[in-house]
């Protein structure tokens, strides 16, 4: 590789996890995104920069979650790690079940793919970041887009299969200002189901990904499951009344990921639907999101040229970093617009 790399941005979306029924095996893309720029390594900058005000507490040191997935691709293909900084700017809350952690994880496998230009395929990708997420529904979505399923092999791989979703649905998002820790969230899970509940897991899951997918109507029945929406809402009780309430509305939706955010689903052009959710969303106290689905998710381009065809691009990575305002060093020492 070259003394002086070519640098790239990247944006990766946010996703959302578990689907209701599909616990740590289904994920999907989202219209909130993570963006991140290589930039040459300077003694007087952090390595990771964070651009966003609101994120003091986010390290910008070697143990950034960017820069400790740039570094594990290096050593898992056995390429020497550039030495360069990072700009990294996101509109994916912390710890409110959006995969803010996978997208770091994903941008940065991504970013040290193409600026070490080592040919890896999405499904190396996916086992790499996978390895330190700790399981693939969040990163799969993020680097692939759409909906995902995964499974891990009896040898340790992943295998992940990709679909887009139905083009007549919608997600909105249902964000509360409290956060949930994923591994807070997991400590809550039960370790067994009884055969009845798992027989009807399996029929909620295989419900759940056929609707997104288009073959039938999505039905607020099939939501939900056994495994880790019940203990979890039972430690946010908000969420629970907040779901709860979205349910008896007749609007699909799930917890996603550990939480605390709902994502319901409705029709594309559901107004009325969306109106109804604004109503719940103004009565909780949550912020209501009429996003959309995701379906290129990770996407890289070199500084010197665009990556996805040439020419402006409105989801471009290299405008979400450079849009942020010039960065000034707070006084705790970090990086802020």
């Amino acid at each position: 590789m070259s003394d002086t790399p070519r640098h790239h941005s990247v944006q990766v979306p946010a996703t959302s996890a578990n689907l209701g029924a599909g616990f740590d095996a289904f994920g999907i893309a989202v219209g909130r995104h993570l963006a991140v720029r290589t930039r040459e390594r300077h003694p007087d900058l952090p390595r990771v920069r964070i651009l966003d005000s609101d994120r003091d507490e986010l390290s910008g040191g070697d143990d950034n979650l960017v820069w400790r997935a740039f570094v594990a691709f290096c050593q898992d293909v056995e390429v020497a790690v550039p030495d360069i900084g990072l700009d990294a700017a996101s509109t994916i809350p912390l710890e409110r079940g959006l995969g803010s952690s996978s997208a770091a994880i994903v941008a940065g496998v991504s970013l040290a793919r193409a600026l070490t230009a080592t040919p890896v395929d999405a499904t190396r990708l996916v086992r790499i970041a996978s390895a330190l997420e700790g399981h693939p529904d969040n990163v799969a979505p993020a680097l692939l887009g759409g909906v995902v399923a995964c499974l891990t092999r009896p040898d340790g791989d992943v295998l992940v299969r990709r679909r887009n979703p139905a083009v007549d649905l919608r997600p909105v998002l249902l964000i509360p200002t409290t956060r949930q820790a994923t591994p807070a969230a997991r400590a809550v899970l039960p370790e067994t189901l009884d055969r009845a509940a798992i027989a009807d897991q399996a029929a909620r899951a295989g419900h759940v990904m056929a609707a997104l997918t288009g073959a039938w109507p999505l039905d607020p029945v099939a939501a939900g499951d056994h495994l880790h929406e019940p203990a979890r809402l039972a430690t946010m009780p908000a969420t629970a009344a907040l779901l709860s309430e979205v349910r008896a509305a007749g609007v699909h939706a799930w917890l996603s990921g550990a939480g605390p955010t709902a994502l319901a689903i409705l029709r594309s052009h559901d107004e009325q639907g969306l109106a109804r959710l604004q109503a719940i969303g103004r009565e909780h106290e949550v912020t209501v999101e009429a996003s959309h689905f995701e379906l290129s998710g990770a996407r890289t381009c070199p500084d010197d040229g665009c990556g996805l065809g040439g020419g402006d691009c409105l989801q471009c990575p290299r405008e979400r970093v450079s849009s942020s305002a010039s960065p000034r060093r707070s006084a705790a020492g970090r990086w802020e617009t």
